[in-house]
């Protein structure tokens, strides 16, 4: 008998991410990947058209009919109503993609934010499996959180998470409009770009940040002890107002393993005086944590 199952689609800042899923959220084939439509006019009307484009392309492999899709996207996201608030990097505001998504689907579709897919993925199937309370943190381009608490995701409107544009006391410029952003310091976009500011050197990301600190470059050093020390005071933040028991460090950045969460993890626990200290942990599921808690999603909300 074939298995049932779902489609699961996470539209990032460059490429769109897909696989098919059971009930479980284990994977049934392989994931694919197209290139998401670059910013400007119709953005959203052309990111619907990419989602069903993939979708069409899953259904060639699937080995049997689908039951549902689910599709997150980046931004402030208000699932209540299927729209895409606002996305600084893709360039849309109010995008009604349940409407879109609708038009060109024959699928039952659940809508939601890319990274608090993720969280559930992470909650449910990796990292924070069975650890309670958890926030999942992906470093990457930018900086969010999704919070896991009592079990359940805690979207609030789609407003909760965004301690990426919390203010860590640097002063910098962040592309949002604020200054002192997280984001703006510890991102590894950041971390890459004010490298090069301050060296001189342009550098391919962050990763190549830290190998030259790694080989004893001194403004790589600098930069790098910054970034930590940024993200040790929005992790402090964390721990003082919801207490996590378990903090999952994900995106881009996370590949610098213990680099990062060693330094992470000792710094913040000599700040923290009677808060309780969360369990830093890497995340399990890599890049598909996103397409993965989509598909949940389409599993928990449609089927």
């Amino acid at each position: 008998m074939t298995a049932a199952q779902v489609a699961g689609i996470d539209v990032g800042g460059t490429g769109i991410k897909a696989v098919l899923a059971d009930r479980t959220g284990q994977l049934l084939g392989g994931a694919t990947r197209i290139a998401t439509p670059r910013p400007g006019p119709d953005i959203a009307r052309r990111t619907a058209d990419a989602v069903a484009s993939l979708l069409d392309t899953l259904r060639a492999s699937a080995t049997g009919p689908l039951r549902a899709v689910g599709v997150v996207v980046p931004g402030l996201v208000d699932e209540a109503r299927a729209v895409g608030v606002f996305s600084e990097n893709l360039g849309w505001r109010d995008a009604p993609f349940g409407e879109l998504l609708a038009e060109r689907l024959d699928l039952p579709v659940a809508f939601g934010h890319d990274v608090r897919a993720g969280g559930l993925a992470e909650a449910r199937l990796g990292a924070g499996r069975g650890k309670g309370d958890s926030v999942f943190l992906p470093i990457g381009t930018g900086i969010s959180a999704a919070l896991h608490l009592d079990g359940r995701p805690y979207p609030a409107g789609g407003y909760a998470g965004e301690i990426g544009h919390t203010d860590v006391g640097h002063g910098e410029p962040c592309v949002c409009g604020a200054a002192g952003c997280l984001e703006a310091i510890a991102s590894a976009s950041a971390i890459a770009r004010r490298y090069t500011r301050r060296s001189g050197r342009a550098v391919g990301g962050a990763a190549e940040v830290l190998a030259l600190r790694a080989a004893g470059d001194a403004d790589a050093a600098a930069v790098w002890a910054e970034a930590v020390s940024a993200l040790v005071t929005g992790l402090a933040w964390l721990a003082g107002v919801l207490a996590p028991r378990t903090v999952i460090v994900g995106g881009g950045l996370a590949g610098a393993g213990t680099a990062l969460l060693e330094p992470l993890a000792r710094q913040l626990a000599d700040r923290l005086t009677f808060q309780r200290v969360p369990e830093l942990v890497p995340a399990a599921l890599g890049d598909q944590a996103g397409c993965r808690g989509a598909a949940l999603l389409a599993w928990d909300t449609t089927c």
